[in-house]
Parts: structure tokens; sequence; C-alpha cells
């Protein structure tokens, strides 16, 4: 799945996880991969199940009610070089530096998923992607995921 600069917001400085959320679900509706009605999916799901994966990413993604917004797998990619809180705990920061937004259509979301959270397991490839200063840069770190 090929990654297009269009898809790509740097520098972003949400003030909420919300805001987060919608802003990489704004980007998968620029682009036609899914219906606007799918960016309330992707912020429901996070408050049923946060997305936030560790190492400061989150992945929000639809429920599978939303899954009847997606029109073509996408994908997207805000950088948030300060941080945004994904907790649901006052008592805990989950900070999130990389939000990666996905629809995936016929269950490919899974694949795209388990590729992100592998590359993002080193810490110091997630460091790479909230330093880039360029698309082209975040594009290239992401050739490696696959």
């Amino acid at each position: 799945m090929e990654l297009k600069e269009n898809m790509i917001l740097l520098d972003q400085a949400p003030a909420t996880k919300k805001e987060a959320i919608r802003l990489a679900g704004e980007l998968l509706v620029k682009e036609g991969c899914v219906d606007e009605r799918y960016i309330d999916s992707m912020i429901k799901r996070n408050e049923d199940v946060s997305t936030y994966m560790g190492n400061f990413i989150a992945i929000p993604h639809g429920t599978d009610e939303g899954k009847r917004f997606i029109k073509k797998t996408g994908i997207s990619v805000v950088q948030v070089p300060l941080g945004v809180d994904f907790s649901n705990d006052e008592q805990v920061e989950n900070l999130v530096t990389v939000v990666f937004g996905i629809a995936g259509a016929n269950n490919e979301h899974l694949e795209l998923l388990s590729q992100i959270a592998l590359y993002c397991s080193d810490v110091s490839n997630v460091a790479k992607l909230a330093d880039a200063t360029t698309k082209a840069e975040i594009i290239n770190l992401l050739k490696e995921v696959g």
C-alpha cells in the first residue's frame, strides 16, 4: 500500500486526542477512502477501546459498524512533535507523537495494523517519524513497513 504526501500532516498541535483523530480522519475523507461519517466511528472506537499503542503512537480506526463507510483502504499520518495525550485516565499520560489513521476495506487494515505496530515497536523508528521535516522523509521511513 502506497502512502501519498497528501495523506500526511506535519508539525500539528491538536489540543485533544479527539482533534488528533479528526485530523487523521479528514485526510482519509479527502483522499476518498471513507465517507465523512467514518471519522465519528474512529472517535467512538477510541472511546470504547483506546487506540494508543504505546511507544508514542496511536492507530485510530473505525468500529465494526463504521466499516460500511469505507470506500477503499487508506492510511494517513499526523505528526504531533509536541505530543497529544491519548489517556482516558487523568493520572496517566499516554503521549502520542505520531497518529496513523487507518481505513481497511475487506479487513485489509489488520495487515496494516500489524505492519505499523511491528515497525513502531522500535521506539527509535517512532522518533525518526516524529522528527521528520518533510513528507518525503516520512514516506521513505515507512517504506520499510512493507
